[in-house]
């Protein structure tokens, strides 16, 4: 099986719910990215429906961040 069926309905899911839920969709990427502090209030906006397991752009997103971010604090 090719991988741009994969990564295309990835990326639909992905662009899809940046447009529907942009704050809750940017707030659950810098969330789990751990560029957010884990507070009760912004939890409220995380949404982890988001985090399916075939929402694999989704999780590349995060996994970049949070591999930048602690390249940049060394």
């Amino acid at each position: 099986m090719s991988l741009v069926p994969i990564l295309l309905r990835s990326l639909v899911r992905l662009v899809w719910s940046l447009m529907q839920r942009p704050a809750a969709s940017v707030t659950t990427i810098l969330y789990y990215s751990d560029l957010l502090p884990r507070d009760t209030n912004l939890e409220r906006l995380v949404r982890t429906e988001l985090l399916h397991h075939q929402n694999h752009l989704f999780r590349f997103v995060i996994n970049m961040l949070r591999c930048f971010w602690k390249w940049e604090m060394i």
